[in-house]
C-alpha cells in the first residue's frame, strides 16, 4: 500500500528556494512513477513535474522548466522537488502523487503541503 507524505512547504519571498520532500510509508515505492502537482483556490490541480522508477525519465510543465528539479531516492522511498527562483505565482498547494506501472492515472495521492511565495 502507498501512503504518501508531502514536507518541506512554507511562505518565503520570491526568487528564493525551497525544497519539497514526499516519503512512501509501503515497501514498492520503487514500482512507481512519481509526481508533482499544485492547486490554489477555485482552480484545476495542475501537473509540475514527474519522474519514472529509477529517475531517467522527467518531465516538467513548461512553467517551471529552468526553475524545478525532481529527484527521488528509492533506497529512501522519497521524491523531491526543488524549487529555484520562485515566484508569487508558485503558491499553491503541492502534491505528490504516485502511479503504477502500466497505469495512465496517478492513484495515490499526499495530503499537500503548502507553499507561498511573497513579492
Amino acid at each position: 500500500q502507498v501512503q504518501l507524505a508531502e514536507s518541506g512547504g512554507g511562505v518565503v519571498q520570491a526568487g528564493s528556494s525551497l525544497r519539497l520532500s514526499c516519503v512512501d510509508s509501503g515497501d514498492t515505492f520503487e514500482s512507481y512513477a512519481m509526481g508533482w502537482f499544485r492547486q490554489t483556490p477555485g482552480n484545476e490541480r495542475e501537473f509540475v513535474a514527474t519522474i519514472n522508477w529509477n529517475g531517467d525519465s522527467r518531465d516538467f510543465a513548461d512553467s517551471v522548466v529552468g526553475r524545478f528539479a525532481i529527484s527521488r531516492d528509492n533506497a529512501k522511498n522519497t521524491v523531491y522537488l526543488q524549487m529555484d527562483n520562485l515566484k508569487p505565482e508558485d503558491t499553491a498547494v503541492y502534491y505528490c502523487a504516485a502511479r503504477g506501472w502500466g497505469r495512465s492515472e496517478f492513484e495515490y495521492w499526499g495530503q499537500g503541503t503548502q507553499v507561498t511565495v511573497s513579492s
